[in-house]
C-alpha cells in the first residue's frame, strides 16, 4: 500500500495548470494543495519518492517546503523519520482564530498609538468603498464573493500596514498561514448560509468602526474591534460543524479529526 495513500490522478488533477518557476513554489503549492485536499492521509508517513515523481521536482525543494509547511501547522514529525500531514481538532481551529484576531489586535492598538494622519488610512478606506459597492451590487454569487476575498485581504494587509511594526506584520503572516485561520478561510461556508448579505454587513461595519477607532486613538477600542472581528470566523465555523454540505466547502476539511 502506498505510504501516503496518494491517488496519482487526483495528485496531477491538483498541480494541473500550477507552473512557477521557481521548483520551490512548485513544491510549496503542490504539497499544501495535495495536504488540504486530502489527498495526503493525515498521520500517515509522506513519501519523498513519490512526490518527487509527482510533483516533478527534487528532494531538495521538496524537503525546504515541508518545512515550511511545518513551521505553518500543516505537517508534523513522525517518530519513524519524515513528516505526515497534521490531524486538526475545532478546538484547534479555534484556538488559531484567536491567535490572529489578537495578534490584529495588537496591531490595531499599535496604529492607535502612533495618532496617524487622515492620509494613512486612504488605502483602506478606498478598498472598504469597493466592499460596499459589492455588498450594495447584486453580486453575491460565486464571481461576486471571490472579488470580497480580494478585497477582505487587501483591507486585513493595510490594517497590519498600520502598526508599522515588522515583527507585529510578520506574526500576522504567520498566523494567516494556518490553514484554517486566516480572514478568508471560510468565505465559502459564509457564502453558502443564508444571511450570506447579512454576515459581510457585520463584517464591514466592524471594518469601518476599526478603522475609526485607530483614526480617534482609541487603542482599546480598536483592538477589541479587531479581536471580535476575527471571532465572525467561529461562528460560521460552527455553521459548517452543523451542516455535512457546508462543511465540504471549508479548504482543508479532510484534516479534521473530530467534528462536534
Amino acid at each position: 500500500m502506498d505510504p501516503v495513500n496518494l491517488v496519482p490522478d487526483k495528485l496531477e488533477f491538483v498541480i494541473t495548470g500550477t507552473n512557477p518557476a521557481s521548483q520551490s513554489v512548485r513544491a510549496l503549492l503542490g504539497l499544501r494543495e495535495a495536504i488540504l485536499s486530502g489527498v495526503l492521509a493525515p498521520g500517515e508517513r509522506i513519501s519523498e519518492l513519490v512526490l518527487v515523481d509527482k510533483l516533478g521536482v527534487s528532494r531538495t525543494p521538496l524537503r525546504s517546503a515541508l518545512i515550511r509547511l511545518e513551521s505553518e501547522g500543516l505537517v508534523e514529525p513522525i517518530a519513524t523519520g519524515g513528516f505526515a500531514a497534521r490531524h486538526f481538532t475545532t478546538d484547534d481551529i479555534f484556538a488559531a482564530i484567536e491567535v490572529r484576531g489578537a495578534m490584529e489586535g495588537l496591531a490595531a492598538r499599535f496604529a492607535a498609538e502612533r495618532r496617524l494622519p487622515a492620509t494613512a488610512f486612504e488605502p483602506a478606506i478606498q478598498v472598504l468603498g469597493k466592499i460596499d459597492d459589492l455588498i450594495a451590487s447584486s453580486r453575491l454569487d460565486e464571481a461576486g464573493f471571490s472579488d470580497y476575498v480580494t478585497h477582505n485581504e487587501v483591507f486585513h494587509n493595510e490594517l497590519a500596514a498600520l502598526c508599522a511594526s515588522p515583527l507585529i506584520e510578520q506574526q500576522i503572516h504567520r498566523a494567516n498561514a494556518h490553514p484554517f485561520a486566516s480572514p478568508s478561510s471560510f468565505i465559502k461556508i459564509q457564502a453558502s448560509m443564508r444571511d450570506a448579505r447579512s454576515t459581510l454587513i457585520v463584517a464591514q461595519d466592524h471594518h469601518r468602526c476599526i478603522i475609526d477607532a485607530i483614526a480617534a486613538g482609541d487603542s482599546g477600542r480598536a483592538e477589541n474591534l479587531t479581536r471580535e472581528h476575527a471571532r465572525l470566523a467561529i461562528r460560521n465555523l460552527h455553521s459548517a460543524l452543523t451542516n455535512e454540505n457546508m462543511l465540504k466547502l471549508l479548504p482543508g476539511a479532510a484534516l479534521l479529526k473530530q467534528v462536534g
